[in-house]
């Protein structure tokens, strides 16, 4: 089979899957497949393509078919422009994130500042944070130990040695740390969604990703609320908490943080809606 009949193959396998494109997706997957470049299958459709390497490419269409995210196909999603290794064990990064690390490193001016992650699943954010401040300490946690397994690995990946992780509840994996009171920064993108929200979900998030990093209860709110009550204690005089929140809960975030805290404010994301939650001990 040539390059070129196998990416038809892989673009029928796909073409019926809602919001996908078939052509890019079934390229996407060919290249990992292969091992090829994009300048491979274009330029050299008519190169034949061993038995292997079509089993191979032709698995991971039918399991993409069956609405498997294709970042745990892949083993990989971008963010920040950094490569992540993801398992199913953690969410997929999602761009929109990204509104996190930019606020993050608009409000940081010291070249050393102490950040607090919590909930950091892959470690995307806090990985993030390290490279562009190599001289930041940071403290990421998760209260699961395979979420943390990949943190780990992306932050070796990508030589980010001033991460430093650790498992527990929220803040309680901090415990014995003596952290109150020295942050300048807490950073969080906590699970928001509410048990109504995620049974409408698309398969590819409700069948494949983890419940737990989405779903904190009946509302969505839960963890933001404990959030609200226990990052204050964690960060010095002015620092700040960045926090992401779903569609439709800015009203209710901005009431949990009403008391205790200052100048809370929310920041839109690309496409308008109020994404990050922004408030000062």
């Amino acid at each position: 089979m040539t390059t070129a009949e196998l990416l038809r193959r892989g673009v029928d396998l796909l073409k019926s899957l809602p919001d996908c494109e078939p052509f890019l997706e079934a390229r996407i997957l060919l290249r990992r497949a292969a091992g090829l470049t994009d300048l491979d299958v274009f330029a050299y459709p008519e190169r034949p393509v061993s038995s292997s390497v079509s089993r191979r490419f032709l698995r991971a269409a039918e399991e993409r078919s069956r609405r498997r995210p294709q970042a745990y196909i892949l083993g990989e999603k971008e963010f920040w422009s950094i490569p992540m290794t993801v398992s199913p064990a953690v969410l997929i990064p999602r761009p929109e994130t990204e509104l996190l690390v930019e606020q993050a490193l608009a409000f940081l001016t010291s070249a050393e500042p102490l950040i607090i992650e919590i909930g950091t699943g892959s470690g995307c954010i806090a990985v993030a944070l390290a490279k562009e401040l190599p001289g930041a300490c940071i403290y990421a946690t998760d209260i699961s130990r395979r979420a943390l397994a990949v943190a780990r690995a992306n932050a070796f990946r990508h030589g980010a040695p001033n991460v430093r992780f650790f498992a527990g509840d929220l803040f309680g994996a901090l415990r014995g740390l003596v952290m109150e009171g020295r942050a300048d920064l807490v950073v969080s993108n906590p699970p928001y969604v509410s048990a109504k929200e995620w049974a409408g979900l698309a398969p590819e998030v409700r069948d494949y990703e983890p419940r737990r990093a989405l779903v904190p209860g009946p509302t969505g709110l839960e963890m933001i609320r404990r959030i609200a009550r226990g990052a204050g204690r964690f960060l010095k005089p002015g620092g700040r908490i960045l926090l992401e929140f779903g569609a439709g809960q800015e009203v209710a975030v901005l009431r949990l943080f009403g008391s205790g805290w200052k100048n809370p404010a929310t920041v839109d994301d690309l496409s308008g809606r109020p994404r990050v939650l922004s408030a000062s001990r």
